[in-house]
């Protein structure tokens, strides 16, 4: 009801059937004009209809005087379809493309939904379509064309024609009897394209004249588009129920529903996937997903599944793989099937794919060429296998998609042991297939046994560290209290002369790595002022240089392996180091992105100024490339100058590189110096070199 109030009835109209051209009234669907072919321009030089297929062409005047024509084009097509001489036969009489002819196709099978309206003095009058044509530019001329120019052709290759009529005349012919025509072909004869076309053709064209909007034969018939009798006799049809007369307006579409393509074999929707037994709904679920938590698993069948039956049945199709189930290969490959790529059986698939899921029971990340290099397989039955559970990282390798459910390990311990129980007969049929030596085969502590710091992402881990950190903060506090108490005899900070200098607030915003801002109130850099003065008594360097001494001690373990590093990525490796630190470490206490900066630069790194380009999505962080400028060894020269080259350059080709180092040493530098400088310094991509960390692409 309150719907209705809000949406008012405005106006009751009368509605009316007429059905004085409900058989014979169509509806013509043209294509956009040109310009030079605008409504009242049009003048329908010939129009013909084919009744039984409902086809009908037209030809139609183009305004050879409209600005919007083009004239040497319009003669240069006549002369292509007409040539130069001048006969009965032409398409264009006039030397000029003055005419273009439209052929229709049914645009539906079942017009019988579709009506023409026309409203009149607050009544409206439906007449029933007998057709919908949509009229799209015919190109036959075009046709012609190229059967006149053969004809020119033929005409123009040398040659004796009476010999040639001599010849045809001695020719041998063959005389053949057909054999009666059974059932079955004549069945195939009348369906055939060939047969349908034949009889299309066969049909003669009815010749139709046309008459303008504004003629007065047009008027006439267009007055039967009105009901001819507005009385209870004359519209019967409508002397129905509501439902009835609906009925009679959108009839069921029984047609459509039988042309409506029919879903691939391999395609079921999620109401014709419920229908299903549980285990075939969970094999062809895997099938689909490859590699899926067992949540999300329960999440896609129907409500009320029984958890236990659900596990029962997926053991059946998929092993577990950190705590995910992951889709056996003898499921995706069935026996006596073959690699769509290289051919390979499907026995021999099956090993290899074996062989890449139990690398990542082991790890989080694989490297596409060892798995090659011990399965022997082509490249792109091992690209299939790693896109099945991972992702491409560039720089690192292959990551598993999903991350170690802890809560299903947690929940499900019988079937763990059971999944490990047979991952070891699987390694042990692996070890003896590859001959792998038994150290590259032996598994890593298994997940499931506190070994979830090697599988979860950085940010996890400093979020592990803080937590415990919070935990420890209550004891730490009491420690603090009894020293305090202990040290209220004298004043350590007046008996020293030690002060520890407070980092101004920058305004770059700190790296995420505090505890929380509780922890910081009343310290300096994350330790109270009495405290640190009893560490000097006792002997301790003070707060801020053991920080400076644990900052510089992991900057320059960083830059010796890494040599070239963004800040971004240097914050991220900072991060990472402060999560494996013990708790209450000096580093939780906070360090600006200012002080590593300037921490990185007193190593004797430089900042390159590499010249990104202006439309790059390159974080202001990413933007900022610092490298360790000497090492200290024979290559510290080459480094120099292949940072020098990107300190002008956001990438380069390797044969600038070499160019330029040639320059400087002349023929002395071979191809592995070279190659060594390159990979302790830059990333290949697209086959241009960019310095690390500054190549922007999506991942895989």
């Amino acid at each position: 009801m309150a719907n209705e109030e809000d949406d008012p009835i405005i106006q009751e109209i009368d509605v009316y059937l007429a059905k004085s051209l409900s058989e014979k009234l169509y509806l013509f669907q043209y294509p956009i004009r040109p310009a030079s072919m605008t409504y009242d321009e049009v003048t329908h030089l010939s129009a013909k209809i084919k009744p039984k297929q409902q086809k009908v062409e037209l030809e139609m005047a183009i305004d050879t005087l409209n600005p919007n024509y083009c004239r040497s084009k319009g003669e240069q097509i006549a002369l292509n379809v007409d040539g130069t001489c001048t006969d009965e036969t032409n398409t264009y009489s006039s030397k000029l493309m003055d005419k273009q002819s439209f052929c229709s196709s049914q645009t539906t099978s079942n017009i019988s939904r579709y009506a023409a309206a026309i409203y009149r003095k607050g009544e409206l009058h439906l007449t029933p379509l007998h057709g919908i044509l949509q009229m799209r530019p015919s190109f036959t001329y075009l046709d012609k064309a190229d059967a006149k120019y053969r004809e020119r052709e033929a005409a123009n290759e040398p040659g004796d024609s009476s010999q040639d009529e001599a010849e045809e005349d001695v020719k041998q012919i063959t005389v053949r009897f057909s054999r009666p025509e059974s059932e079955q072909a004549r069945q195939r004869r009348v369906q055939s394209y060939e047969f349908l076309q034949k009889r299309q053709a066969e049909e003669h064209w009815v010749h139709l004249h046309y008459y303008g909007l504004k003629d007065s034969r047009s008027e006439h018939e267009r007055q039967y588009l009105f009901s001819q009798g507005h009385g209870i006799a004359g519209n019967t049809e409508l002397i129905k129920s509501p439902s009835e007369y609906l009925m009679m307006l959108v009839p069921p579409s029984v047609e459509e529903e039988k042309d409506k393509p029919v879903a691939p074999s391999n395609v079921l929707s999620m109401a014709q996937l419920r229908t299903l037994p549980l285990a075939d709904q969970i094999k062809i679920l895997m099938k689909n997903v490859k590699v899926i938590a067992f949540a999300n698993l329960m999440s896609l069948l129907a409500s009320g599944t029984d958890p236990t039956a659900a596990l029962r049945c997926i053991q059946q199709v998929a092993l577990l793989v950190q705590g995910n189930w992951v889709v056996k290969s003898d499921v995706l490959y069935p026996k006596d099937t073959s690699s769509p790529h290289s051919g390979v059986p499907a026995e021999v698939l099956c090993r290899g794919r074996d062989f890449v899921m139990w690398k990542f029971t082991q790890d989080r990340w694989v490297v596409r060429k060892e798995v090659a290099t011990v399965t022997k397989l082509g490249p792109e039955d091992v690209k299939d296998f790693l896109e099945h559970m991972s992702f491409l990282r560039i720089n690192r390798g292959w990551e598993f998609k999903l991350q170690y459910d802890e809560d299903f390990v947690r929940k499900h311990p019988d079937v763990v042991q059971r999944q490990q129980m047979l991952w070891m007969g699987i390694q042990a049929k692996l070890e003896k297939v590859y001959n792998l030596a038994k150290e590259h085969m032996a598994p890593k502590k298994q997940a499931s046994q506190a070994a979830a710091p090697l599988l979860v992402s950085g940010e996890q881990r400093v979020n592990l560290a803080i937590a415990k950190v919070k935990q420890s903060y209550g004891q730490l506090e009491q420690d603090f209290r009894k020293r305090k108490a202990e040290s209220q005899a004298f004043c350590p900070m007046d008996v020293l002369g030690v002060h520890i200098k407070e980092e101004p607030l920058s305004d770059e915003e700190p790296m995420d790595t505090s505890v929380c801002d509780g922890l910081n109130n009343g310290l300096a850099n994350g330790i109270h002022l009495e405290e640190n003065s009893v560490d000097s008594l006792n002997g301790h360097l003070p707060v801020q240089e053991r920080v400076t001494q644990e900052l510089r001690a992991f900057l320059v373990a960083t830059f010796r392996r890494q040599y070239v590093l963004t800040l971004n990525e240097l914050k991220r490796l900072f991060n990472l180091h402060v999560a494996s630190l013990p708790p209450g470490n000096l580093l939780f206490s906070g360090i600006s992105d200012k002080t590593l900066q300037d921490m990185v630069l007193d190593l004797g790194c430089k900042q390159i100024m590499v010249p990104f380009p202006p439309q790059t999505a390159a974080l202001p962080d990413e933007q900022k490339v610092f490298a360790l400028w000497e090492v200290g060894d024979m290559f510290d020269q080459h480094r120099q100058i292949l940072l020098d080259i990107f300190s002008k350059n956001y990438r380069v080709r390797r044969n600038v590189i070499q160019n330029r180092l040639a320059q400087e040493y002349g023929d002395g530098i071979d191809k592995q110096e070279v190659d060594k400088i390159l990979k302790d310094c830059c990333v290949s991509h697209g086959g241009m070199w960019y310095l690390k960390g500054t190549v922007q692409q999506p991942a895989s």
